[in-house]
């Protein structure tokens, strides 16, 4: 064995030790045990179980059929637990059914066969060759199935409901894409180990060392360790300010030009300073402007109402909630760049 296999092994049994140890961590050592955290340790142990075969076929001699099938038979694994793990860091209070756990009956298949294969029928018969093929692009379309299907619960998920996504509920989207197209590099390296050798076999476990070298990373970042499907529950807040658009929507209290911070909090019965908590958190603007974004959508409507052509800005200002013309100037060049008039101008044109 030549110094550069010595420094290939190294490399690649340092990225599957990390992935034992990252796991470690997240199964046995860390306090917060959680769903997610337990599926995300079981996919590293599984993924380091497969790769550790790929270095010992790599650079052992006569590796054993039977540990070749098994190698082969963890990667069944690893697709559902994705799948799950995807399901319990977006989903609150995640649990497994007993449904679930049918996924599992190919890993089970395969993983049985496997202790029945002798060196003597995998290296001499034919049918062999034939099992091992088909077993293999089972295998390997089994995982990108799963990586797919994880993808598209990952996107529907940003496109769904949640549109005022909090620092968590973005960081496990960041996360949940980085494990996933992880995943799916390791996935193409191993496709491309079996079409003749168009990739050095040992390209693999050394790909899947830099992944996961960068996923812990990634993890550490986002601190995805403490934070699962939970973060996405409607919580309070969310639905003080659903009713706080209500009340501006169906009782119009932008129209009210004694509306205060003080008066908002009063009905909705919370203090001030959640009040204006939840506005700036979820309409990224503060009291005066989330008042005024709404006075000034309905100026715009009076303005292009040609029956209120006869009055005056000032009018239309009093009209919309605004207790001074310099304010309702101000604040409508703010949203919409032009002066009232500017912008009356404009309409009568059209």
């Amino acid at each position: 064995m030549n110094f550069l296999d010595i420094l290939l092994i190294i490399i690649s049994s340092a990225g599957l030790l990390h992935g034992v140890l990252f796991a470690f961590y997240l199964v046995i050592i860390k306090k917060k045990k959680t769903l997610p955290n337990l599926l995300l340790g079981f996919i590293l142990v599984f993924m380091a179980f497969r790769v550790g075969k790929s270095v010992m076929l790599n650079f052992g001699d006569n590796l054993e059929p039977v540990f070749i099938f098994i190698g082969l038979a963890f990667l069944l694994l690893i697709g559902p637990l994705l799948r799950w793990y995807v399901l319990g860091m977006t989903i609150p209070n995640f649990k497994l059914d007993t449904y679930d756990f049918l996924e599992l009956l190919p890993f089970c298949f395969v993983f049985g066969a496997s202790f029945f294969v002798s060196r003597e029928w995998y290296e001499n018969s034919n049918l062999a060759i034939v099992v091992f093929g088909s077993g293999l692009i089972f295998i390997y379309l089994h995982l990108i199935f799963y990586i797919v299907i994880s993808f598209r619960l990952v996107r529907r998920l940003k496109k769904s409901q949640y549109r005022f996504q909090t620092k968590s509920q973005k960081a496990i989207l960041h996360w949940l894409y980085y494990l996933i197209i992880g995943s799916f590099i390791i996935w193409i390296t191993y496709v491309l180990n079996i079409l003749d050798g168009a990739v050095p076999y040992i390209v693999g476990p050394i790909v899947y060392s830099i992944v996961i070298y960068f996923l812990s990373y990634k993890a550490y970042q986002l601190q995805v360790a403490e934070i699962d499907g939970k973060v996405f529950s409607e919580d309070d807040s969310l639905s003080l300010f659903n009713k706080i658009s209500q009340l501006m929507v169906d009782q119009k209290l932008y129209l009210d030009q004694d509306i205060s911070l003080l008066k908002l909090s009063q009905m909705i019965e919370k203090t001030k300073q959640q009040t204006s908590t939840i506005i700036n958190q979820y309409a990224k603007r503060n009291f005066n402007d989330y008042i005024n974004y709404y006075r000034i959508q309905e100026a715009k409507r009076l303005f292009s109402d040609s029956m209120n052509n006869k009055f005056t800005i000032s009018s239309i200002a009093f009209d919309a909630g605004f207790n001074s013309l310099s304010s309702f100037n101000q604040a409508f060049k703010k949203f919409e760049g032009i002066t009232p008039s500017k912008y009356r101008e404009s309409i009568g044109k059209k």
